[in-house]
């Protein structure tokens, strides 16, 4: 099993950015996809971005193209999702997971999860 850390989330304004990291350990990442979710109360978790352990080919969601970027450290195992031009509407837990194989936009595809790291964005 997986064990995975968020960490970076917090309150910014409108407009404004930030960094969340996921550390992950236990496992061995040749053939893992690592992906970022996010949810807001009332609502299922909506898929926002992933990359592929070797290759690092990315995959966004519509809502978040051109604003996000997810990257990975392999050295470090860890995996970094950069959001920039931040809206109201991205406040939500945003939670990193990962699968063996290649990307899922589904997140009954991912058996390991963080514990989530909180994004408020103040209009």
């Amino acid at each position: 099993q997986v064990q995975l850390v968020e960490s970076g989330g917090g309150l910014v304004q409108d407009g404004g950015s930030l960094r969340l990291s996921c550390a992950a350990s236990g496992g061995t990442f040749g053939r893992y996809t690592m992906g970022w979710f996010r949810q807001t109360p009332g609502k299922d978790r909506e898929f926002v971005a992933a990359i592929t352990w070797i290759s690092g080919r990315t995959y966004y969601a519509d809502s978040v193209k051109g604003r996000f970027t997810i990257s990975r450290d392999n050295a470090k195992n860890t995996v970094f999702l950069q959001m920039n031009s931040l809206k109201a509407e991205d406040t939500a837990v945003y939670y990193c997971a990962v699968r063996v194989g290649g990307t899922s936009y589904y997140d009954g595809q991912y058996p390991d999860w963080g514990q989530g790291t909180q994004v408020t964005v103040s209009s």
